[in-house]
């Protein structure tokens, strides 16, 4: 899959990821949304990222001052970072169609598939506290003795949240994280002490594809 599908030109740029944004406002607004896997907190840095480029990119529309253009670029390459991240994160497989991609202007899968495109295992890991608003979890393949990573596997992709009542399904849980490491730490606000947090994960291979999630698993926040 090639990744130079982001425009080099400044205002191509902001036109494609500005369509970017609103298209998944679009696709993951309403009650039953088409894409409820993108937490809102991911969908609201997103828009903020785009709000932020934009103010130093039309500040350029005036005579050119250099360090206006030097902010310029310094807010286009983080901008570009996060919407890769986001893209690699939410955008490449189900419930995003090839059809969404191809209206967006991002690339499709590779038509060969490597020898690690299907992810078979799923994660297991348990949950402790290890200090005052912090919990610790401890990730394995589910069934093995030890917490070593599957080969060809890049980390687990998790989702979270601090919630009144168990969740219906995993798309209750709105916030989300990445984890590369057997070991990963939640870090909660003073408020969230003595709550309970509901967490699930799922693998993840060198190629972005993900495998099943685990059983949504709890622990009270210390």
């Amino acid at each position: 899959m090639t990744r130079n599908y982001i425009p080099r030109n400044d205002a191509a740029f902001d036109k494609f990821f500005k369509y970017i944004t609103q298209y998944v406002s679009l696709k993951s607004s309403g009650s039953r949304p088409e894409w409820g896997h993108i937490p809102q907190l991911d969908r609201t840095a997103l828009d903020d990222t785009y709000a932020t480029w934009y103010d130093a990119y039309s500040l350029t529309f005036q005579p050119h001052i250099k360090s206006v253009g030097d902010e310029k670029n310094r807010q286009r390459k983080d901008a570009e970072k996060a919407l890769r991240h986001f893209v690699n994160r939410f955008l490449r497989y189900e419930p995003v169609t090839d059809a969404d991609r191809t209206n967006m202007g991002i690339p499709n899968h590779d038509t060969v598939r490597s020898s690690h495109t299907v992810v078979h295992q799923t994660a297991a890991f348990e949950i402790d506290p290890e200090k005052a608003c912090v919990l610790r979890a401890k990730i394995r393949v589910r069934g093995a003795e030890n917490t070593a990573k599957p080969r060809g596997y890049h980390g687990v992709d998790i989702r979270y949240d601090v919630l009144d009542s168990r969740p219906a399904s995993i798309h209750d849980l709105r916030q989300s994280d990445f984890s590369t490491r057997p070991i990963h730490r939640f870090y909660f606000n003073e408020e969230d002490r003595g709550k309970r947090a509901y967490f699930a994960m799922r693998w993840q291979n060198g190629s972005g594809v993900r495998g099943q999630w685990s059983e949504i698993v709890s622990a009270i926040v210390p």
